[in-house]
């Protein structure tokens, strides 16, 4: 059933990303609430259901954004398993965690699918690409403050502890 809410999830996350995005543009700057909420997804609820919203909303982007299918799949299933993978290391401080992962991991996210594009797709003119994406790296950051934390105390708060039954 948890899986089933992830698929959902990253679907409806991939339709206001590409729906409601363009106009929440800030300059240069666009945030990927399918990324953000992938990466939060990662830290609160597990790697397992965080790959299901990697899968599923990367190949709805890719599908209704008509870009390579199967490019930010890829893309942003990299970046739920480094995402797993700083969760597992720090462990006790899960709502803080997510912040600079978000911050980090998206900057790795916008370089895996700007090397993507113009391998699959038609080459990207530009001669710094990192100074072309900080903008959108920081805007997923300051998002990230805004639901990351919140989002993952609330699901540590309302989920069902595993314990042994006696």
């Amino acid at each position: 059933m948890f899986l089933f809410v992830a698929a959902i999830g990253a679907t409806v996350t991939a339709i206001f990303e590409l729906t409601v995005g363009p106009f929440l543009r800030v300059g240069d700057a666009q945030p990927h609430f399918v990324f953000i909420f992938a990466i939060i997804w990662a830290v609160a609820a597990g790697f397992e259901s965080s790959l299901v919203w990697a899968l599923v909303g990367g190949l709805v982007l890719d599908s209704l954004g008509q870009r390579p299918l199967g490019s930010t799949s890829f893309a942003l299933i990299i970046c739920v398993g480094l995402a797993a993978a700083s969760t597992r290391i720090f462990t006790r401080m899960r709502p803080i965690v997510v912040v600079p992962a978000v911050a980090i991991l998206s900057l790795v996210y916008s370089m895996i699918l700007f090397v993507l594009q113009g391998a699959l797709g038609s080459p990207l003119a530009t001669a710094n690409p990192v100074a072309a994406l900080v903008p959108g790296v920081v805007y997923d950051a300051v998002v990230a403050v805004i639901v990351g934390p919140l989002a993952v105390a609330l699901h540590d708060r309302y989920s069902d502890a595993e314990r042994v039954d006696w």
